[in-house]
């Protein structure tokens, strides 16, 4: 039997998004874990979760291409239940470069996935939370990145423009439906022990630069995902429009 509530979480197959999806899991919730391409990884989160008593099946979906967002929403819709939470966390980056390097059809598939695509997973979950929609209210939180701060110069300044995007969104949308019953928050990690770091070219990137940290390391996708969860929940009632640093202090 199905669960009342249900999560959709993004990005769900590894790094941050299964975590959350685990974490979210213990909460009597049915979790959504969405995928892109890899589906044995987020079939694997979904047994992981089924194991420990937990509800929860994978979709797939590209969160580049509108049509299958729509699509993914509908799927949910068959579901016996309603949709309360969203975390919206897929997000992609290439390979480390500067400017001078960087094409227009690499930018427009950054923005493509982390803002449009966020932008309407906002859009779909809104019309099912809202109270005038018939909803009973939800909670999204936004996976952005400390590079929304700092920049990623010499990096990855594309993905870090969407990720200043993505802090944006969070704020105006968490004003226009704070009295639809939805809060909208965001969290900033720094620098955590995920497989985007290889997308970059550079799986240790971590290790290179975790001494710029002032906590001197960097971080567990658990450790994100323990913030996140704590947003979606009751015990963050009175918090919206919000942003969490989960940087060690950088």
């Amino acid at each position: 039997m199905m669960k009342e509530n249900i999560a959709l979480i993004t990005g769900a197959s590894r790094g941050i998004g299964a975590a959350t999806a685990k974490l979210l899991a213990q909460q009597n919730l049915h979790i959504i874990v969405h995928y892109h391409k890899n589906k044995v990884a987020a079939l694997t989160v979904v047994k992981h979760i089924i194991e420990h008593g937990g509800s929860a099946q994978a979709i797939q979906a590209d969160i580049s291409q509108p049509s299958d967002i729509v699509n993914l929403f509908n799927q949910i819709d068959q579901i016996n239940g309603k949709l309360t939470m969203l975390v919206n966390n897929a997000g992609i980056l290439f390979q480390q470069s500067t400017i001078e390097n960087l094409s227009a059809e690499r930018i427009n598939k950054v923005l493509s996935t982390n803002v449009t695509g966020s932008i309407l997973c906002c859009k779909e979950a809104v019309k099912r939370m809202a109270i005038k929609y018939g909803g009973k209210g939800g909670s999204i939180v936004n996976v952005s990145s400390a590079a929304s701060r700092l920049g990623a110069p010499g990096e990855y300044i594309d993905y870090a423009a969407s990720k200043g995007a993505i802090d944006t969104l969070t704020t105006g949308l968490s004003l226009e439906v704070a009295e639809q019953g939805i809060r909208v928050n965001g969290v900033r990690p720094g620098l955590i022990y995920t497989e985007i770091h290889a997308d970059g070219g550079e799986p240790n990137r971590v290790d290179r630069l975790s001494n710029n940290i002032p906590m001197k390391r960097g971080g567990q996708p658990e450790e994100v995902a323990q913030a996140i969860v704590w947003l979606l929940s009751e015990k963050a009632s009175y918090v919206t429009g919000s942003h969490i640093d989960l940087a060690g202090g950088k």
